[in-house]
């Protein structure tokens, strides 16, 4: 198949990753693959040598006619058959292209979280009758699009996926330097959160209520002001760390530091890293809330906690610590449902049989 990747955005966040697999993983499989993207974002650094078509495109908004144009032009000139957006300006501006120009592609618009802004005639119109499907990568994404006014029979669930090899190289020295750092020591009890900034002060709130010492990382982010006032008034004095924003494959070594991993978001479509804390054999708590329920189910993979609740999550957190039989079930299950349910290759099939399925139709 000839495909076309479209995406404004493409910078530090778990969707960027997810679209690098997607690609990387569809050209892998033998198709001819076009990402076009804004040639300053990390995506396209992510792509170099990879075997994808990086195509630098603009995207100043949803009536960008440039971009609409230069779609045209990529469509007929490499006889793109699959037009996949994946973000909101281009999943405006790849509809207006094929209507336009009449162009012979299907189109199909990727969702990756949970929808904030569905809803309108002209919204929906361009979402689902500038369409052939939408895919959503986790039911609760899917619940999100229907509500907001989608078709059910319009909507394929696809689930995000994490490649095995991206886990292949983890430097010790970094884990071991990671540990200096932050003063891991043996016995200590770490506590750790990887995400762009998403809810991140439920965390913060519930170390309130864990009657015993923690360490608490927070990857990716910096501290925002009004933390100090809650920090400040712990009963217990833990040490609570705000690495900034790093790397991908740099982020990956924190893991080994962490003893639970934590995720308080509330618009996950289906989280890559709590995959990646699964993967990697951290145990996972999460809210219980947009697609984690996919991915975590309570008491066998991991432990989900009601949104807003800190003092339940406290809860969670101290269980974790003190019950090692639950401990090592979540470990053992956790690993298994990111490794085996939900592979990258389970995904690129997943896309692969929709696209095929959809081109077969006239």
């Amino acid at each position: 198949m000839n495909i076309l990747i479209l995406t404004y955005q493409g910078d530090v966040a778990g969707s960027t990753n997810s679209i690098s697999y997607l690609a990387k993983g569809l050209a892998a499989r033998g198709h001819r693959v076009f990402v076009g993207l804004r040639k300053e974002s990390l995506l396209f650094e992510l792509l170099e040598d990879t075997g994808v078509i990086r195509v630098p495109m603009t995207f100043s908004g949803r009536f960008d006619f440039d971009n609409v144009y230069q779609i045209k032009q990529l469509v007929k000139s490499e006889k793109i058959e699959v037009i996949n957006a994946q973000s909101s300006y281009d999943r405006y501006t790849s509809v207006f292209a094929k209507w336009m120009y009449q162009l012979p592609v299907k189109v199909i618009h990727t969702r990756r979280q949970i929808s904030k802004s569905m809803g309108g005639f002209f919204q929906n119109l361009v979402y689902v009758k500038g369409t052939d499907k939408v895919i959503a990568v986790s039911e609760g994404v899917k619940k999100s699009l229907m509500a907001g006014g989608i078709p059910d029979k319009h909507i394929a669930v696809v689930y995000n996926g994490t490649p095995k090899e991206k886990y292949d190289n983890l430097d010790p020295l970094k884990i071991e330097a990671f540990k200096k750092e932050y003063g891991i020591e043996p016995g200590d009890k770490v506590i750790g959160c990887i995400s762009r900034l998403k809810e991140q002060e439920q965390i913060i709130e519930a170390l309130k209520y864990v009657p015993f010492k923690v360490k608490a990382i927070f990857g990716g982010i910096e501290k925002q002001p009004h933390w100090d006032s809650i920090i400040d008034q712990y009963p217990v004095k833990h040490e609570v760390f705000f690495t900034g924003i790093l790397s991908g494959p740099e982020i990956l070594h924190l893991y080994k530091l962490f003893d639970i991993k934590v995720l308080a978001s509330t618009i996950e479509g289906l989280s890559q890293s709590l995959l990646e804390a699964m993967f990697l054999k951290v145990p996972v708590i999460a809210t219980d809330a947009a697609g984690n329920p996919d991915l975590v189910q309570d008491g066998e993979n991991g432990l989900l906690f009601e949104n807003a609740n800190t003092k339940q999550l406290a809860e969670k957190i101290e269980k974790l610590f003190e019950d090692d039989v639950l401990r090592e079930k979540l470990i053992t299950n956790g690993y298994k449902t990111a490794s085996e349910n939900f592979s990258l290759d389970n995904t690129l099939t997943g896309i692969e049989n929709l696209f095929a399925s959809l081109l077969k139709k006239k």
